[in-house]
């Protein structure tokens, strides 16, 4: 664990964001649950375990090649919120527990697989790993998956809407939140935490072994798509604006609606890595 990180997690790191999340992140593509089940072989057997799943984003995603998927996260909002969501796919397969990271194992099992999905870096690394490994099978694998699906890449190349502007964005946050990221009830001024190799290592995982997919598609996004994903972040939540919500809104509408072209913008997409050890 870097020693220089001193942030620490409280219960308001997303409050409020869950519904905005399912909104305002991009999906994971297909093609990712696609190679993550090639790589390990999934067949429709076995257990998944998704930790730190929020709005359960890759957990559905990869629900369908386990015979059982558990999603778990801290956030309770997030919980019910993928639980809406797995009533909406019909899946019969998924259960969902509110959890921190760091309760695991929590009676739950073990299993084929367990995955981390934009999550790992928020919790007591070493701690969480350690758990992890006597809960994996012994042909198990643990799936962290990197990737930034709020916003796509910068660049000049023509796209058919503009691009979301993303600087005047971050200048109306740093505005109403001030200039150092936030983060719950803490700050981030050296983002977030590094060193996820060194950790897992040092617990006796082998690898990694590297899946990338997709990468320059385009996706068309509206305002209300963008005021999600602003809200989706862990350094511009509801909560992290209280009082001042309502105005931020206002102006952050203000911003896109000029920007847009007819409500329109387009993104194009970032690579998506998933990192897998054993």
């Amino acid at each position: 664990m870097n020693n220089d990180w001193d942030w620490q997690w409280d219960a308001s790191l997303y409050a409020g964001s869950a519904r905005h999340y399912a909104v305002g992140r991009m999906a994971y593509p297909v093609a990712l649950g696609e190679a993550i089940r090639d790589e390990l072989d999934l067949d429709g057997r076995g257990r998944l375990l998704d930790v730190g799943c929020g709005p359960g984003s890759l957990t559905l995603l990869l629900a369908p090649y386990f015979a059982e998927a558990v999603g778990v996260d801290a956030d309770g909002e997030m919980v019910e919120v993928a639980a809406s969501r797995t009533a909406e796919q019909k899946l019969s397969n998924v259960k969902w527990q509110q959890m921190r990271a760091e309760e695991l194992p929590g009676e739950l099992g073990s299993f084929q697989v367990v995955s981390f999905a934009q999550s790992f870096h928020w919790m007591d690394q070493a701690l969480v790993a350690d758990r992890v490994r006597g809960m994996l099978e012994p042909d198990g694998a643990w799936v962290h998956v990197g990737a930034t699906t709020h916003r796509g890449i910068d660049g000049a190349d023509d796209l058919p809407h503009p691009r979301p502007p993303w600087n005047a964005i971050e200048g109306l946050v740093a505005r109403y939140l001030g200039p150092v990221r936030r983060a719950g009830k803490s700050l981030l001024p050296a983002g977030t935490r590094p060193g996820e190799e060194t950790v897992m290592r040092a617990a006796g995982y082998r690898g990694p072994t590297r899946v990338v997919v997709g990468g320059n598609e385009i996706e068309e996004r509206t305002v209300d798509d963008v005021v999600a994903a602003v809200f989706s972040l862990s350094s511009s939540t509801p909560h992290q604006l209280g009082a001042q919500l309502t105005a931020f809104e206002a102006d952050l509408r203000e911003l896109l609606t000029k920007a847009a072209d007819n409500g329109l913008f387009s993104e194009q997409r970032r690579e998506i890595e998933a990192v897998i050890w054993r």
